[in-house]
């Protein structure tokens, strides 16, 4: 009955807009984008059909509704935030088919140590490291087996109740560590990304938002966070003195199964670095009064190099590569690489053909100037504001969509208050990954509630206090840091948002 009417709803809504609702005579088209946003919308929140199915919806409506042609909606969906996403995930899954991966997160944890306060750092380090790079999906799918064989060893070994306190914090740990990590690189998590395309849509002229330019501002943001959570999650978790040691051989043995690095994983290692370095390295670093040019100035057209660039060239490097085991191997074969999760990037599409109707329809500057009513409000409590509303409402909403949702509206509000775009859209971008209260806000938290070992109760008691600190550390990172990295200055309103 709920997916029944789940179904219906949208297009109802949909249907009504057109009907009864005029927002510009002179622009009909400005109603029509409006009817399918919310046809979207409520199929995107109730899930009402596949998120990927619903992202195709502009493909159809907004050719048949005379909105854009179909030629322009089509050329929406693929562009270079596509590729900069398809080649990180290529290098990823070359890291997960050669259990790089693996040994990365088993070594760091042999060197942490072996009492229940250093075993969660270790385990949280590694995810956070990986969800900088992997899906953190993945990474915490990865991790999950690990600490779960970690919890039945600590089990035979001390009271119940101690175990099942410290298999709850490690547990919540992994998946709090892999949305933290995650928000520090653009490929990190799949809303920065929509955030960088949707920016440049609304924006043309707006800086770049490069990989290193995001990585300098959401990384120390990232680093405080995470440590945050982690002693939160002792807090709550931990009774007292530390009740038990663990071996401290156990991972180190665990490692050792792995045997010596391979020759794949130590090329994979190395295209790795690699492309992690030339992403950094790019563009020119601008902190305060330092610059730091990037290499690709020594290029006559560096504007024709972007960070997708970069990926697509080392994923295709790990083609040619053969394996020492067999040469009719690669490091990476299309087997591999077909696996790349098509559903996500129709969905990107999905939400940068939105944001382009939103554009170029008028419903943008409309909607600002409904927006203009926050006028005269100090900017910090908006900011605060729109952190706190896009945290809560990702807790039950897929926030990809929700960010390729909101973001367009954020960018016709700042227009409309005269506000840099930065100053409200990053924010919302990342708190658009920082719902920690429920199983169903993020990946993460399904995979670890899919253990059977935590219970809501145990992931809201903690998940309520992150998302409060959340908001408040994406709030003062945006004013310390935004200025030092993104190029913000808080008492102008940009040439290139007029």
């Amino acid at each position: 009955m709920k997916w029944r009417i789940a179904i219906f709803s949208g297009p109802l809504l949909g249907i009504l807009v057109l009907l009864f609702t005029d927002l510009d005579p002179a622009r009909p088209e400005m109603t029509r984008t409006a009817a399918v946003a919310l046809l979207m919308a409520a199929w995107w929140v109730t899930e009402a059909i596949p998120l990927a199915a619903t992202a195709l919806i502009p493909v159809v409506l907004f050719p048949v509704l005379e909105i854009l042609s179909g030629k322009e909606v089509a050329g929406l969906y693929f562009n270079h935030i596509i590729f900069l996403f398809l080649g990180a995930f290529m290098v990823a899954q070359a890291m997960q088919r050669w259990d790089l991966d693996r040994r990365i997160g088993l070594k760091i944890l042999a060197l942490i140590g072996r009492g229940p306060s250093l075993i969660m750092l270790g385990f949280m380090l590694t995810t956070a490291f990986l969800s900088m790079w992997i899906s953190n999906t993945a990474t915490a799918m990865m991790m999950v087996p690990i600490a779960y064989s970690v919890i039945l060893k600590l089990e035979e070994e001390v009271d119940s109740r101690v175990a099942r306190r410290f298999s709850c914090g490690l547990l919540l740990g992994i998946a709090y560590s892999a949305s933290i990590g995650g928000i520090s690189t653009l490929v990190g998590t799949p809303p920065n990304l929509a955030f960088a395309r949707i920016l440049q849509i609304n924006f043309p002229g707006a800086p770049e938002i490069s990989f290193s330019s995001w990585f300098f501002f959401a990384f120390p943001l990232c680093v405080v966070f995470f440590f945050i959570a982690w002693l939160l999650l002792i807090l709550v978790f931990r009774s007292g003195k530390e009740h038990f040691k663990f071996n401290q051989d156990f991972f180190k043995k665990e490692y050792e199964k792995l045997g010596p690095i391979s020759f794949e994983q130590k090329i994979v290692l190395t295209v790795f670095g690699m492309l992690a370095l030339l992403w950094m390295t790019r563009s020119p670093l601008e902190i305060g009064f330092l610059r730091i040019p990037g290499w690709s100035s020594i290029f006559p057209r560096p504007d024709f190099i972007d960070d997708g660039t970069v990926a697509i060239t080392l994923a295709l490097i790990l083609f040619f590569l053969p394996s020492r085991d067999d040469a009719k191997k690669r490091i990476l074969d299309w087997h591999d690489a077909v696996k790349l999760p098509w559903g996500i990037v129709l969905l990107f599409g999905g939400g940068f053909a939105l944001a382009h109707g939103f554009q170029t329809s008028g419903l943008s500057a409309w909607i600002g100037n409904l927006l203009t009513a926050f006028q005269g409000l100090p900017v910090i409590l908006i900011v605060l504001s729109i952190c706190a509303l896009m945290t809560f409402i990702t807790e039950l909403t897929s926030n990809t969509a929700t960010t390729q949702m909101i973001l367009p509206i954020l960018a016709a509000m700042s227009v409309s208050l005269e506000i840099n775009p930065l100053l409200l859209m990053v924010p919302a971008t990342l708190s658009a990954s920082c719902a920690f209260m429920l199983p169903v806000a993020t990946p993460p938290n399904a995979v670890v509630f899919g253990t059977g070992r935590l219970r809501v109760v145990d992931m809201v008691r903690v998940g309520i206090f992150l998302n409060i600190i959340g908001i408040i550390l994406i709030t003062a990172a945006i004013f310390i840091l935004g200025p030092l990295t993104l190029g913000i200055d808080i008492s102008v309103f940009p040439e290139w948002a007029k």
